[in-house]
């Protein structure tokens, strides 16, 4: 069934479980309010610890709380947590949409219970394929399933368009930019207005003596294990070979990734481990690197707005756009190929300058808007 536009849409509700769906989300939760919308915000607890604080520095109080989270919890029960709680909130409140972002297990779940009340529901980031089932797992199945599920669907870039139209999705296709985007905007001129957000004092004195902090972002579950072990086993070699660097590694706090970076990188003197950092934290270390390794989706998007070089450690992206355009290089979680890619930018400054010079893909920081008013609220 097609609907039309939201005509009268008044009641939105606004469905986190990760920091990246909030960093992603904020923009339109705080200009939905502006609007004069009714909003309430349901929160998974998938990322508790790490959301909180992203919320507060944006001023934006969950409704709800679902507190999914245990030890050792499998997909399929994280899942069914999710879907069993959501969907009686959201028969409670009655929105007219459901807003979801991206492809995480709170994603698919609020999507299908929204589905099961018969409320549409809006994909932010829609479109996004890497065409591998397993690579990234779970995420590339939540997101199929969720367009599958979804009556809205805002495509961060023309290529994701074009992964949509080739599954004969035609309907209320658009494309915005990315909204992580306007996270960051908004969180930059927050930081600079404020003065929140500053970076630890061993991370300063890095700068002052002008070392290049090369920032670490690892947690995916395609990483746990070996491949994690083979990342930490890279950052020691490129320690050894090059004093000049000095790594921050901001640890996740899943134990498959804590215990492996812990034990294999705690002390090395070129590598400053660091607690999970909330959003004004981050932000300055995007802003300060001089390479960024990740196999974080939201960051492969922010880096190239300050204009920082990117290793992608996965084996496929489904951001093929940002490497299409120059502002990032797949790497995997090869030794060689990290190894590799960062001693070509310290030895070869050609290398390292084409990176600052393309352009992003990702948008210009005001994706909220046009989304909102595609639907008119």
């Amino acid at each position: 069934m097609v609907h039309a536009k939201f005509n009268t849409m008044k009641k939105l509700m606004f469905c986190i479980g990760t920091r990246p769906e909030a960093i992603k989300l904020a923009a339109l939760i705080l200009e939905s309010k502006q609007r004069g919308a009714d909003v309430q915000v349901l929160v998974s607890g998938q990322h508790h610890e790490m959301l909180t604080p992203f919320l507060d520095f944006f001023g934006i109080k969950a409704d709800h709380n679902l507190q999914v989270m245990k030890p050792n919890q499998s997909l399929s029960d994280l899942t069914a947590a999710i879907l069993s709680r959501a969907q009686p909130v959201i028969a409670g409140f009655k929105p007219d949409a459901v807003f979801v972002q991206g492809d995480t297990t709170t994603t698919f779940a609020c999507s299908l219970a929204a589905f099961y009340e018969k409320v549409r529901v809006v994909h932010i980031e829609a479109g996004l394929r890497t065409y591998d089932r397993y690579s990234p797992y779970p995420e590339e199945m939540n997101r199929k399933l969720t367009t599958q599920l979804a009556d809205y669907f805002f495509a961060p870039t023309l290529g994701s368009r074009k992964n949509l139209l080739l599954e004969n999705v035609h309907d209320n296709v658009i494309v915005t930019g990315n909204t992580g985007i306007d996270g960051l905007r908004i969180a930059s001129e927050i930081i600079l207005k404020g003065g929140k957000g500053s970076m630890s004092a061993k991370s300063m004195d890095a700068l002052k003596d002008k070392k290049k902090i090369v920032l670490v972002t690892c947690h995916r579950r395609e990483n746990h294990g070996e491949p994690l072990v083979r990342i930490c086993d890279a950052i020691s070699e490129l320690a050894h070979k090059y004093p000049n660097l000095y790594f921050v590694i901001p640890v996740h706090l899943n134990p498959n990734v804590k215990a492996v970076i812990e034990k294999r990188l705690g002390s090395n003197v070129q590598v400053e481990l660091l607690p999970p950092l909330d959003y004004p934290a981050f932000v300055p270390y995007l802003k300060n690197s001089w390479v960024i390794l990740t196999d974080s989706g939201g960051v492969q998007e922010e880096a190239p707005y300050f204009k920082k070089p990117i290793f992608v450690m996965r084996e496929s992206t489904e951001r093929p756009e940002g490497i299409e355009a120059g502002v990032g290089e797949l790497v995997g979680a090869s030794r060689d190929k990290i190894v590799t890619a960062i001693s070509r930018c310290i030895e070869d400054p050609e290398y390292y300058e084409s990176f600052q010079k393309s352009v992003s893909p990702y948008g210009d920081g005001f994706a909220a808007k046009k989304i909102l008013d595609y639907l008119k609220i």
